[in-house]
């Protein structure tokens, strides 16, 4: 039995290690451009195949990683939900879908790279494809918090509250993008604590969601 539970130990340190290289790999040089074998090595393993052995392809290395952050999000973004129940407030939604991913951030400590991995994954549509699977699969609260936000702007159409939603999503990653790169690099970001850059980035948000529609998409 002793044996059987250091085992179990074991490879879950080993598929720990290999999705913290794969992530900050993925996040430096692109998800397409980073082989198992890198990710092998970076995570000190003599196999070459511990990558397949683990998980299959790098799809499922992908939908791994964004597993879990995006249960911790969940976990993050269920708590915000039971404080704001069924708020009418537009800045109490914006502020849910910021500061689930932000309070995440800075948790994670300094360096990470999950920003920069998310940013990478948004701009393929294939990966962008497995990310929305796995972050509905796992996050209930996903769901609800974007019905909230739709019943405080009831007046814009569809079209134009799924443009604005791409936007907001793009603003969320782009601004943590900038700031976990700050200060991976020891420079000094554009706020002084992810706090803060929570609420200037919850500031443009809302003024986004209000902003006059001139021509519907």
């Amino acid at each position: 039995m002793a044996s059987g539970t250091r085992r179990d130990e074991q490879v879950r340190a080993t598929r720990q290690a290999l999705l913290d290289a794969a992530e900050r790999l993925f996040a430096e040089h692109g998800v397409h451009a980073v082989g198992n074998r890198q990710i092998s090595e970076a995570a000190g393993q003599g196999n070459n195949t511990a990558v397949v052995y683990h998980f299959g392809t790098k799809a499922d290395v992908v939908r791994a990683l964004i597993r879990r952050h995006a249960e911790r999000i969940e976990v993050l973004r269920m708590r915000m939900l039971e404080d704001i129940g069924d708020s009418a407030d537009l800045r109490d939604w914006v502020d849910l879908s910021v500061r689930s991913v932000t309070e995440h951030q800075e948790e994670l400590g300094c360096p990470s790279w999950y920003a920069r991995f998310i940013a990478q994954v948004s701009a393929d549509p294939a990966l962008y494809t497995v990310a929305e699977e796995e972050f509905y699969a796992v996050s209930p609260g996903l769901r609800a918090a974007e019905e909230g936000l739709t019943r405080c702007v009831p007046d814009l159409s569809e079209g134009v509250r799924a443009e604005r939603a791409v936007m907001t999503r793009h603003l969320i990653v782009q601004m943590c993008v900038e700031r976990e790169r700050a200060l991976a690099a020891g420079a000094r970001p554009l706020r002084p604590t992810w706090h803060e850059a929570a609420t200037g980035l919850v500031d443009a948000i809302v003024a986004l969601w209000q902003s006059p529609v001139t021509h519907e998409p």
